[in-house]
């Protein structure tokens, strides 16, 4: 079987402690978590925490069973294979010389992106998108000199009569 990227969505109590069992769950199966994204819901006492992870089939479907026998977990969405939005924020920190001043000024353009901080030798530019979107602005980036790159990781949301 071949490892596919899954997108997991998790409605938990807004508690100490709860990430790292989760976190636990996933390494100490051995199991890498691509990217990982936590923050409160609309409702003060849920958390939403959106992972991206590879697993063959069985593999995730166990892992969601595990998970949703944890203490504070309140829901498991597999969005895989479902209809859902999906974005990820960047900020990233490029060598802002005169002579690329213009051209990152184009791509920020084109991307439909934003420069947020300005230095005597750098532009901070904030992006959000999907992977895809993100890693082509970093691929145009690139030979222009990135200095910093913070990601926030993949947020998600199912559409509409999707659980």
């Amino acid at each position: 079987m071949t490892e596919e990227k899954y997108t997991i969505s998790i409605l938990v109590d807004n508690q100490p402690g709860v990430l790292s069992r989760i976190a636990g769950l996933f390494s100490g199966r051995g199991y890498n978590i691509e990217s990982l994204c936590v923050a409160e819901t609309s409702e003060a006492q849920l958390s939403r925490v959106t992972m991206v992870t590879k697993g063959t089939r069985p593999v995730i479907e166990q892992i969601k069973k595990q998970l949703n026998k944890l203490i504070n977990v309140v829901k498991v969405i597999d969005l895989t294979g479902t209809r859902y939005v999906q974005r990820e924020l960047a900020l990233i920190k490029v060598n802002a010389k005169p002579e690329f001043r213009a051209e990152i000024l184009r791509i920020v353009d084109i991307f439909r992106c934003k420069v947020v901080d300005v230095g005597p030798e750098h532009y901070t530019v904030e992006v959000t998108g999907d992977e895809e979107k993100l890693n082509a602005i970093l691929g145009l980036l690139k030979p222009l000199g990135i200095k910093e790159v913070a990601r926030t990781g993949n947020i998600a949301l199912s559409r509409e009569n999707n659980h």
